[in-house]
């Protein structure tokens, strides 16, 4: 029973050490979770700003999930030779991701409109070539939110518009892709034009997603290439 108590203690403790919490401290933030005040990570404000990264790091995501989901369609990827092991539809999946990037992308601008200083109006949204901040940035941006628009809308009607001319609108993902990891690299989040901080963390996950990008890509066009090149080594060993 002693040594119960004792081992209790010491995993008492050793939580308090990695969280950083001391005991009086600890027993502060009980005691005010006794009275019905929440902790002091639930009562953070979320600013405009902050609302406005977090909905374009949502887009961000949303178009690496969907670029990669497309890539795993080119190589024929099957889930149920390979991982996980079951019948998965990602077809459906990469859909649902370009709807989200789709949402994410369109509230994102939308949420600058509740900002105080700098105001944005809707004409700089549409058209952000004269926005109050970061003009050239806020430009990138609104190239990849009319072209993943287009994507998405081209791939609902992809049946009446034919494969060929749906495809030729689909591989402008690539373009949107490329203007979006540009607006979400060279802003800055509190619109005050000051240096990209790479070591932010907003901005390491937008690395990361463009490396991986990078990476699907390369994956891709070396796949076409070799899958080109067959049918004309075919075609060399058969002729007489």
């Amino acid at each position: 029973m002693k040594r119960q108590a004792l081992d209790n203690r010491f995993i008492f403790q050793s939580l308090m050490a990695i969280f950083g919490l001391r005991k009086r401290r600890f027993h502060r933030i009980t005691d005010n979770l006794r009275r019905g005040q929440p902790p002091p990570i639930l009562t953070m404000n979320i600013t405009v700003l902050d609302l406005s990264a977090y909905l374009g790091l949502t887009a961000v995501a949303a178009i690496t999930l969907n670029m990669l989901l497309g890539v795993m369609m080119a190589f024929r990827y099957s889930p149920v030779r390979n991982w996980p092991h079951r019948r998965f539809n990602y077809f459906r999946l990469h859909n649902q991701t370009g709807y989200i990037a789709l949402g994410a992308s369109i509230l994102h601008p939308l949420a600058l409109l509740l900002n105080k200083s700098p105001k944005f109006r809707v004409f700089d949204l549409i058209y952000p070539v004269h926005s109050p901040q970061q003009p050239l940035e806020n430009t990138m941006g609104a190239i990849a939110f009319y072209v993943v628009a287009i994507m998405v809308v081209t791939s609902y009607f992809r049946i009446q518009l034919g494969r060929r001319v749906w495809k030729a609108f689909h591989f402008s993902v690539y373009l949107g892709a490329v203007a979006l990891f540009w607006h979400s690299l060279f802003t800055d989040p509190d619109l005050k034009g000051a240096p990209v901080d790479w070591l932010d963390g907003g901005k390491l996950f937008v690395e990361a997603c463009a490396a991986i990008i990078l990476v699907a890509i390369v994956l891709r066009a070396g796949y076409a290439k070799k899958k080109s090149r067959t049918p004309r080594q075919i075609s060399q060993q058969t002729a007489p």
